[in-house]
C-alpha cells in the first residue's frame, strides 16, 4: 500500500502525484496486490457533521 496525504488539496491530487513521481517503481516486481491511498484532510471543515477528510484508492 502506497499512502498519499494531502493538506487543503484533494484526494485525486494525492493520487496523481503518486503515479507522476512514480512512488510505485520499485514495487512493480511484487506480485500480490499493491493499492494506491490518497487522502486529503480540509482545513475549512467546521460542525459536528463535517466532512474532514475525503480518500481515494486505487487498486494497481
Amino acid at each position: 500500500m502506497i499512502v498519499e496525504l494531502k493538506y487543503d488539496k484533494d484526494a485525486d491530487t494525492a493520487i496523481r502525484q503518486i503515479h507522476e513521481n512514480r512512488y510505485d517503481g520499485d514495487l512493480k516486481k511484487y506480485f500480490g496486490n499493491l493499492l494506491l491511498v490518497g487522502i486529503n484532510y480540509d482545513k475549512d471543515a467546521k460542525g459536528a457533521n463535517a466532512k474532514r477528510h475525503s480518500c481515494v484508492i486505487e487498486k494497481v
